[in-house]
């Protein structure tokens, strides 16, 4: 995660895109959400913002959370998984994975902050790239819902397979 730019917006922006793991997850998890029941489709956009919003609170407030490249790396393998298996969850379910996911991506965010950037207009920059890769997905996995399932499943399958190289 490094390469950061020096302001806070665009750092913030360009942070969420420039680790592949962090753009893969969001993108997933978009893509996942679109075959989910309609609450759950509807609010995964809340439950990713509002689990890297918390995540990073809790690197801005000074705690820790160990293990969070490797939250990183699983919180995509997972997505593959649930996508390549084409797995539906119920809404308190799927909405807690999915915010359990992302406080490890915003607790990345948080503590990668560039010295000097400001806070609210460096949480506005990786929220606003954050909704922007997942809408991304939802995208992609909107325009799949027409083809075979097996494109989705080897989408997931992928990605699942990425995710162990990117935890090695």
């Amino acid at each position: 995660h490094s390469a950061h730019a020096e302001s806070g917006f665009l750092s913030g922006l360009l942070h969420p895109m420039l680790g592949l793991d962090h753009l893969l997850a969001m993108a997933a998890i978009g893509f996942w959400g679109v075959r989910q029941n309609n609450t759950m489709k509807n609010a995964t956009p809340l439950f990713v913002i509002g689990g890297m919003i918390l995540g990073a609170g809790l690197a801005w407030g000074g705690m820790s959370l160990p293990g969070v490249e490797t939250g990183i790396s699983l919180s995509v393998i997972l997505a593959g998984i649930l996508i390549a298996a084409m797995v539906k969850l119920p809404t308190a379910v799927g909405g807690s994975l999915v915010a359990a996911f992302m406080v490890f991506h915003g607790f990345a965010h948080g503590a990668e902050m560039p010295a000097g950037a400001t806070l609210a207009i460096y949480l506005v920059g990786f929220s606003v790239a954050t909704l922007m890769l997942t809408f991304v997905g939802r995208g992609l996995g909107t325009l799949l819902t027409i083809t075979d399932n097996r494109v989705s499943q080897a989408v997931g399958a992928a990605l699942a397979v990425t995710g162990v190289f990117l935890a090695a």
